[in-house]
């Protein structure tokens, strides 16, 4: 199962959920299942950005300083 494709489709569509990890082995503690599935739902979360992938769009531009930064003279 491609698990980051999941977690990137629930963070993509905001999925409000909780994340659940079941847990049937029967030669591990449970407390080893919990602790080594903890930490796969950590590593696979993804912290939605409060803000949109365009926001610096409506930023307006400096045409003076964007001169100066590409090393051309006005």
């Amino acid at each position: 199962m491609d698990f980051k494709q999941i977690f990137s489709k629930l963070a993509q569509y905001d999925f409000a959920g909780w994340a659940v990890l079941e847990w049937e082995c029967a030669l591990k503690h449970p407390e080893q299942g919990a602790i080594e599935g903890a930490r796969f739902i950590e590593e696979h979360l993804i912290r939605v950005t409060e803000k949109a992938f365009d926001d610096f769009a409506s930023a307006g531009a400096d045409a003076a300083f964007n001169a100066q930064i590409l090393g051309e003279n006005m």
